[in-house]
């Protein structure tokens, strides 16, 4: 009889496991997801060593076989992607890495940079979360990082840039990214890891990114 129950026990921690492990998946391929900011090309925005909550539900998401990069289909959202949303998606020149933006142009839209200033369908914008390291503006014929286009912005596509503008790599040297690579929207900052100071950043934990 004890070792009839003690197999139920067994049995029902092991049930319990899985169903746990299964719902995990559930969350983390439809719902939330867990990323660490690894550069700093979003600072200030984002620090090294941030971990933020992904919304997996707002835009739709690529469906992957899990732990792979095989993709089944794609889930549909509630809304398109829209200027000022910092986004985490598939690098398009390697789908296997996660890069996070924020998106200046949506579909349609034209896209341009003057001596660092970005414009949007003729208008400059108001960008106030960027940040300028380098005083130096590079000339056009030198590279993009400074003075680019004016491009378009194909339909169901984005062009993306890091806030910290003269230290990412982005849409401006690689092009646009694709709305069905958009894993989901930054929302929130769960945890941060000063290793340099080897340290918690308390003051970050629970700021919404934006």
């Amino acid at each position: 009889m004890n070792r009839q129950k003690r197999k139920s026990v067994i049995r029902e921690n092991i049930e319990a496991i899985v169903i746990a492990f299964l719902i995990a998946i559930v969350i983390r391929t439809f719902a939330i997801q867990a990323f660490k900011i690894p550069s700093g090309s979003m600072l200030q925005t984002l620090q090294i060593g941030d971990h933020i909550l992904v919304n997996k539900i707002l835009f739709g998401t690529p469906v992957d076989i899990p732990f792979t990069n095989i993709n089944l289909f794609h889930m549909p959202g509630l809304r398109e992607p829209k200027r000022g949303d910092i986004i985490v998606f598939k690098y398009p020149e390697d789908p296997k890495r996660d890069f996070i933006k924020r998106v200046v142009a949506v579909g349609g839209d034209v896209v341009e940079s003057r001596d660092k200033n970005v414009f949007v369908n003729g208008e400059k914008q108001s960008e106030p979360y960027v940040q300028h390291v380098d005083a130096m503006i590079k000339p056009r014929l030198m590279d993009k990082r400074d003075n680019f286009g004016p491009v378009t912005v194909p339909k169901d596509m984005v062009f993306v840039m890091g806030d910290n503008r003269d230290q990412s790599y982005d849409s401006r040297f690689w092009g646009f990214v694709d709305n069905k690579q958009i894993k989901g929207k930054a929302m929130v900052i769960y945890w941060s890891w000063d290793s340099d100071k080897t340290w918690v950043r308390f003051s970050r934990l629970g700021r919404v990114v934006r």
